[in-house]
């Protein structure tokens, strides 16, 4: 509705200043083009596109002069740059995902309301001037925006987690805070150097003219390279663990595919004890490998069910895998979790009493031991010493929803 009435309005009252809306609507373009080829679960895949549509919202001034344009010109530039940058990627077969552009506009639109009437009245050159109290007054716009986007990104992504039926399953919704929380720590990181660029780029335009967009755009663009190889690293260390995981089952120790349905189960208990975003990849990593440490047994444990084993060699098992870990050069706090997974609960790591339940879990529920509803029924009855009953209620909500639901990047 917000788009229709932009384009709308624009139409019907005429672009002001076509040469700063066609400036800005083919840096937004340009941006978006290139994304092409972000890698899987990019946080900002497009960061020039957002700065360039964030500096529109909040530019009130160009060479020295105002400007006109108002809130819903804004709109209709971005939904115009956004609609042909997606004509390739469409093409390709590769489009933007809906919810993301819709909190693009959103977030844009909202900086613009907050912005563009204050500046058209002619408001804050009477309260600030051009002194530096006019660039904390960006400031607080640019903070007011950063955390508009990150509750719509966290309210995107609980809606993601959810199935629409979860109420009919027995299921209740993901915590909404956690999730705000990790959106909230990611501003931190490329959220902050958009958002800066953004902001840094209305500042340039109102002294310098258009000619200040070209330059302004450098440091970003060398942002998003770094960024991206960033992430290619984390994805290869990924890929390295999740290959490292397999060896238990190469070797026959472990049931196929055991590692990553322990891992799946353990982020979305986690997801619903309400980790944070590093904590759950802590928690990931470690229900990975934590069987690394059956590759040191000299016979393989029948399925490879640890669980059914004595007190003495779980830890026995843990403690060597926890050695192994310690070798790969992953986070100390992954090895930690492993040696730890065959304690008390009481004496354990949250993420640690998360993978222990879970691996007991898929251990007994083998189709030649108990299975699954026996294996949650002998989890329940071990509460008082070696699962948490928190974790293994928060599984047991899990899996009246259908087991894990997937998590879409972004």
């Amino acid at each position: 509705m917000l788009a229709v009435a932009g384009l709308g309005h624009t139409l019907w009252d005429g672009v002001h200043e076509p040469g700063h809306a066609l400036a800005f609507g083919v840096l937004i373009t340009v941006g978006e083009l290139a994304r092409w080829g972000a890698p899987p679960g990019e946080r900002e895949p497009a960061p020039l596109g957002a700065a360039g549509a964030l500096a529109y919202a909040l530019l009130g001034r160009s060479g020295g002069g105002p400007t006109t344009h108002g809130v819903l010109q804004v709109v209709a530039v971005l939904v115009a740059a956004q609609l042909v940058a997606c004509v390739p990627h469409v093409a390709r077969g590769s489009g933007p995902a809906p919810d993301r552009v819709a909190r693009r506009i959103l977030t844009v639109a909202f900086a613009a309301v907050c912005f563009q009437p204050l500046c058209n009245s002619g408001r804050v050159a009477d309260w600030f001037d051009e002194g530096p109290h006019y660039v904390l007054f960006m400031l607080l716009f640019l903070v007011l925006t950063a955390l508009c986007d990150a509750v719509l990104a966290a309210l995107l992504l609980r809606s993601r987690t959810v199935p629409q039926n979860f109420k009919s399953m027995g299921g209740t919704p993901l915590p909404y805070g956690p999730l705000l929380r990790d959106e909230l720590r990611a501003l931190i990181g490329i959220g902050s150097a958009v958002c800066a660029t953004g902001v840094v780029m209305a500042l340039g335009v109102a002294v310098a003219g258009l000619w200040a967009l070209p330059v302004l755009c450098v440091p970003l663009l060398l942002t998003q390279v770094s960024f991206r190889r960033f992430v290619a690293v984390r994805t290869t260390c990924r890929q390295t663990i999740t290959s490292l995981a397999r060896s238990t089952e190469i070797a026959g120790y472990t049931p196929h595919g055991h590692a990553r349905r322990v891992a799946v189960l353990c982020t979305a208990v986690g997801r619903e004890l309400g980790l944070s975003g590093s904590e759950l990849t802590v928690l990931e990593y470690a229900a990975l490998m934590h069987d690394i440490g059956q590759l040191s047994l000299v016979d393989p444990v029948p399925e490879g069910a640890t669980a059914t084993l004595s007190a003495a060699e779980q830890r026995r098992i843990a403690l060597l895998g926890g050695a192994v870990v310690r070798q790969t050069g992953v986070d100390t706090e992954v090895a930690v979790v492993v040696e730890r997974q065959a304690d008390p609960y009481r004496e354990q790591p949250l993420s640690a009493r998360i993978v222990r339940a879970v691996n007991a879990y898929d251990d007994l529920s083998g189709e030649s031991l108990i299975g699954p509803l026996g294996a949650l029924e002998q989890l329940r009855l071990g509460t008082g010493h070696d699962y948490q009953p928190e974790v293994v209620e928060s599984l047991a909500r899990v899996l009246a929803r259908g087991g894990p639901t997937p998590v879409l990047p972004g």
